[in-house]
């Protein structure tokens, strides 16, 4: 009977020290495996994941100093010489050339503007619009009716629904944990061990 049965069914007039249980209950688990064995692979998770960190450290620092490289270093050397373009020994040919990105402002007053703008130049076609209305619980009804009035109206309108992934693996544990199932067929599911070192 494991620490949680225990606490569960204990209903007597004397003590109950959880903690005791607890480390024998631990112990009993210990004893059917190498300890060094445990430790060992811990500390090589470790060193796998100290690793990794430091790999993930270079890799940014080489695509800054790449980017440097691209956008500034080679740039002047051959503005200063005239060029645009030249070919290395191996028949590699480097050239500079411009590029160009533009993107829709974050702060959301500015990105009205820049729609604005946008027509005003005649360019709203290239604004993409989805229309959302928010239906709380308990309003699905409310939200089928307003798809039948725009679909008479001769719209398409298309119904995005979700349930937030955390809110959904809340319950698969709970049911899974209950002894209850969710349907693979139709959920995507999975469960596996994971192990998680926690550093100073």
């Amino acid at each position: 009977m494991s620490v949680k049965q225990k606490i569960k069914t204990f209903t007597g007039s004397g003590s109950f020290d959880v903690r005791e249980e607890m480390i024998k209950d631990s112990k009993d688990l210990l004893d059917n495996v190498e300890v060094t064995t445990v430790a060992q692979e811990c500390v090589k998770l470790k060193e796998k994941e100290d690793e990794i960190t430091s790999l993930e450290e270079q890799l940014k620092n080489k695509k800054l100093e790449a980017d440097d490289i691209s956008s500034r270093v080679i740039p002047e050397l051959l503005a200063e010489q005239g060029l645009s373009e030249i070919k290395l020994a191996d028949g590699s040919k480097v050239a500079v050339k411009k590029e160009f990105r533009c993107t829709l402002p974050k702060d959301e007053a500015k990105r009205i503007a820049a729609y604005q703008w946008l027509r005003d130049q005649n360019l709203g076609d290239i604004i993409k619009n989805n229309i959302f209305v928010t239906f709380g619980k308990g309003e699905d009804d409310k939200a089928k009716q307003l798809l039948d009035l725009a679909a008479d109206n001769g719209y398409e309108p298309q119904q995005k629904s979700d349930v937030a992934w955390m809110t959904l693996t809340a319950l698969f544990r709970e049911r899974i944990e209950s002894g209850l199932d969710m349907p693979s067929d139709v959920f995507s599911t999975w469960i596996k061990d994971k192990t998680k070192i926690t550093r100073k």
